[in-house]
């Protein structure tokens, strides 16, 4: 076998001007790809891992300058122009983007971007084209293949968009593969599918992968070598195995620390709340959408029969895969949507009052964490005046008591006071979040939507906000719905958890005893489908979703607080 490397960068710096001054984004940057191998670079926001990756292709801005070598079968592509550039982009090096719909046109349908660049490239004709598209989407696991080639991306999920993205890179058969953070807004179902395809095409297709992620789950699993960076400088590179089990320096170390693990014999205290706060019984919601089956419109329950206790100061998380209907409960709460049936009581009072006097107690009370902050918050706008903005509309505050409360809020999720009048750009992805987070909490809500609060977030920064919405609940009492893919992030923060799927929910009780005891197939599958950060412990992540079924009846108590779905019905999934 051939050891020589397949991609050798060295002395790579990468510089731009901040503020005037040249400042190195990459310093000194020396690595090498070996064929067939998976190579994983970790650290954390800002240490140089994605602009290492688009440097590789000759992405950069054009204020971005780049010294050094980066050597592609010898050809120096620092160097190169851009005809070469242009061949060597996706026909030899291909690229998965963290945000698939960056990458995807949205007025070209997705049949016609899989068979474009094979058609231009001279890879195949039209009617071959067509047919490896087909086959690849099949791969990917993209039911109804033949239907979807004729949608549109907006017509997917993040995971389905995510998996074409994949299928449109590996039709060129690529020699290398950049993954930047391919998974981080998957579901833990989709992840180990998109993980275990991975790693079945570089195997099948003897190439070579560079996967960019925070995740060190993901590293253990699928990574043969790790490369971890920091400040735009590598800290630390060697076997997988061998990072974890004995890692050298601090920062590998600090990130090994922060990393969340789904114990097996967590000890945590099950949680009683004195009453609820929110009481959600026999919910429903339906949409109706265009089928290519047939030319009526069909319908689709988002939510059927769910029934969802929060109580004062309680965590209550909503776990489950994409579509499974977490956002569509939601928005229902943050009166974003309407529900079709069903009642739900919001401190004693009816939340689904038209009532105008209702309608503003309601939205006060309820605030909401994104998923990404850099998209909530308005660009053009101060981080004070984004905090601020809840306080004008709900009170007649003087300008004075406004900003008072900004200096205190900022100060209160860790960010220096004095920053209000800095806008978003100038902030880091964590440093964004809190600041989400002082904007949700301007005004003294009682209950917090945290949409996947912290699944865009390196490790570090990841445990920085869990302990803060934890510091929350405990001074504050502020009671979360947390909607979140990440078994672990949900087994450290909360107190109960509902699994749901399909828009039912499928079981529901403590933390400890949904996810140490799980009593439905369905939440064993998700359970089994976590990544573990062991690379000793390497496991088959492949989720074989249509050879499994689960049990989808009412709720029934099968002990104290623990509730699953009665075997009344049972459906493949």
């Amino acid at each position: 076998m051939d050891l020589s490397p397949l991609l050798a960068v060295k002395n790579l710096v990468i510089s731009t001007l901040i503020e005037s001054k040249n400042v190195n984004l990459v310093d000194q940057l020396t690595f090498e790809l070996l064929p067939g191998e998976i190579l994983s670079i970790v650290g954390e926001s800002g240490s140089g891992k994605s602009i290492t990756a688009k440097s590789i292709l000759g992405l950069l801005p054009k204020n971005f300058s780049v010294s050094g070598e980066i050597k592609y079968h010898e050809r120096d592509l620092v160097s190169s122009d851009e005809k070469l550039m242009m061949h060597i982009r996706g026909h030899e090096i291909g690229l998965v983007f963290q945000e698939p719909m960056t990458a995807l046109n949205p007025v070209l349908s997705v049949g016609e971007q899989l068979t474009e660049s094979m058609i231009i490239s001279g890879k195949a004709n039209s009617k071959l084209a067509y047919d490896l598209a087909l086959e690849m989407l099949n791969r990917v696991g993209i039911p109804y293949p033949k239907e979807r080639m004729k949608q549109f991306p907006h017509e997917f999920s993040g995971g389905m968009r995510q998996r074409i993205l994949i299928a449109m890179t590996m039709l060129l058969e690529p020699n290398i593969l950049i993954a930047d953070e391919p998974t981080t807004a998957l579901d833990v179902t989709i992840q180990a599918q998109i993980l275990d395809l991975l790693s079945e095409l570089v195997k099948e297709n003897k190439m070579s992968m560079i996967l960019i992620t925070h995740d060190m789950g993901v590293v253990a699993q699928t990574a043969d070598r790790v490369l971890v960076m920091k400040e735009g400088k590598k800290v630390e590179e060697g076997v997988v195995e061998e990072i974890f089990a004995n890692a050298k320096a601090d920062y590998t170390k600090e990130l090994l620390a922060s990393v969340p693990q789904l114990k097996s014999d967590s000890s945590s205290q099950i949680f009683i709340p004195n009453s609820n706060l929110i009481s959600i019984e026999n919910l429903s919601k339906s949409f109706t959408k265009n089928t290519f089956f047939s030319k009526k419109k069909i319908t689709v329950n988002a939510l059927e029969n769910v029934n969802l206790e929060i109580g004062y100061g309680e965590i209550v998380s909503l776990v489950g895969e994409s579509g499974s209907g977490k956002s569509t409960l939601g928005r229902i709460l943050l009166k974003l949507t309407d529900s079709d049936s069903g009642t739900i009581k919001f401190d004693g009072l009816n939340f689904l009052s038209n009532k105008s006097a209702d309608q503003k107690k309601f939205r006060s009370a309820i605030q909401i964490i994104f998923q990404d902050p850099y998209s909530s918050l308005d660009p053009k706008r101060t981080i004070g005046y984004s905090i601020s903005e809840p306080l004008v509309i709900q009170n007649r505050l003087s300008k004075k008591v406004i900003d008072d409360k900004v200096f205190d809020l900022l100060k209160s999720v860790g960010l220096d006071p004095n920053s209000a009048k800095r806008y978003p750009h100038e902030f880091s992805g964590g440093q964004r979040q809190r600041i989400a987070i002082a904007r949700a909490i301007s005004t003294e809500p009682k209950v917090i939507v945290a949409d996947e609060p912290t699944s865009a977030l390196d490790v570090t920064v990841q445990a920085q906000i869990l302990e803060l919405l934890l510091k929350l609940k405990n001074e504050k009492k502020i009671s979360f719905l947390f909607i979140s893919h990440d078994l672990a992030v949900v087994q450290q923060v909360s107190d109960s958890v509902a699994v749901m799927c399909e828009g039912r929910i499928l079981e529901k009780g403590s933390t400890s005893q949904v996810l140490q005891n799980p009593l439905n197939s369905y939440t064993r599958a998700l359970i089994e489908s976590v990544p573990i950060p062991d690379p000793t412990r390497r496991q088959k992540l492949k989720y074989t979703n249509l050879e499994r079924t689960f049990d989808r009846g009412p709720l029934i108590e099968v002990e104290s607080n623990h509730w699953i779905a009665s075997p009344e019905s049972q459906k493949k999934v």
